[in-house]
C-alpha cells in the first residue's frame, strides 16, 4: 500500500474486524484523539470499541485477537494498523456481564472475559464519540458521575507522582500534557483533546512555566518532526522536575473534591 492514510486504514480494519463478526451485528464506535482530530502519527493511538448483538465464538476470537498482527504482515509499511486500541465485546458487558471479549492493547492483546472503558473514554464516547458502522450505541455507555471523574483524575495523579519521569522519547512528553487534560477535566467534567487541554492551560496561565508546556504543544502537533532530533529529546528527559511542579497545581485543584 503507497501512502496509507489513517482513513484507508481504518477501513481495512474495520471491514476484516466486521467480517469476522458479520453473523454477530457488529456496531463500532471511535473515540479518542482520532475522534476529535487530534490525531497525531508519532504519538496518537486509534482508540475504538464494537460492540455484537451476540456473543462471540471462540473460533471468531481467535481471529480477532490477531487481527492487528495478520494486517501488519499483510499490509507491510502501513505504521497505522499497529495503532489500533479497545476491544470487541458483546452488548452484555457493558451492560455488566461477563463474556467473551477480545482486547487490543499497547501493551498486546488478549481474550478475556470483561472489558471496562474508564470514566474519561466514557466522556469522549458520549460527547465526541463517532459511530463507523453499524448502530449507535453511545447511549448504552453510562456517563461517569462527577466523584467517577475525580476518582480516575486521582489514580491518573498518583501514576504520574510515581512514574512521571518523562524519558529521551516524544512520548515522553505526554505526561505533561495528561495533566493539562486532567486539569481541564476537573473544572469542566468534560474533556478535550491533549493538543488542545495544553493551549487551554497556557490560555488559563496554569503552567509553572509557560515556555516549557509550550515547546511541548509543539512538540506534540508534530511529533515526526521532532521525533529523532536529538537535542529535543534530550530536553524532554530533564522535564522530571517541571512534570511535578506542574502535578503540584494539579493536587490544589484535586482540593475541591477531597
Amino acid at each position: 500500500m503507497r501512502n496509507p492514510t489513517m482513513a484507508h486504514s481504518t477501513e481495512i480494519f474495520l471491514d476484516r474486524v466486521c467480517d469476522i463478526l458479520r453473523d454477530n451485528a457488529p456496531s463500532v464506535l471511535l473515540f479518542g484523539s482520532a475522534a476529535t482530530d487530534d490525531f497525531r502519527l508519532g504519538w496518537s493511538d486509534i482508540d475504538l470499541i464494537c460492540v455484537t448483538e451476540n456473543p462471540i465464538m471462540p473460533t471468531q476470537a481467535e481471529m480477532l485477537v490477531n487481527v492487528r498482527q495478520t494486517l501488519v504482515s499483510e499490509y507491510r509499511g502501513n505504521p497505522y494498523f499497529r495503532l489500533f486500541e479497545g476491544g470487541a465485546f458483546p452488548k452484555s458487558v457493558i451492560l455488566g456481564g461477563n463474556d467473551t471479549t477480545v482486547y487490543w492493547g499497547t501493551s498486546g492483546q488478549r481474550v478475556t472475559d470483561r472489558f471496562a472503558l474508564d470514566p474519561f473514554a466514557r466522556i469522549e464516547i458520549a460527547e465526541h464519540g463517532r459511530t463507523l458502522r453499524g448502530g449507535d450505541i453511545r447511549g448504552l455507555i453510562p456517563r461517569p458521575t462527577e466523584r467517577e471523574i475525580a476518582d480516575a483524575v486521582r489514580r491518573h495523579y498518583d501514576t504520574i507522582r510515581k512514574y512521571g519521569r518523562p524519558d529521551a522519547s516524544v512520548h515522553g512528553a505526554g505526561w505533561i500534557l495528561d495533566i493539562a487534560r486532567c486539569l481541564y477535566t476537573l473544572r469542566t467534567l468534560d474533556v478535550i483533546a491533549k493538543t488542545s487541554a495544553g493551549e487551554w492551560a497556557l490560555r488559563e496561565h496554569l503552567s509553572p512555566d509557560d515556555g516549557v508546556l509550550r515547546r511541548v504543544v509543539e512538540i506534540r502537533k508534530n511529533p515526526l518532526k521532532f521525533v529523532k532530533d536529538a537535542d529535543t529529546l534530550q530536553w524532554i528527559a530533564t522535564l522530571g522536575a517541571f512534570t511535578q511542579s506542574f502535578a503540584d497545581v494539579l493536587e490544589i485543584e484535586m482540593e475541591r473534591f477531597s
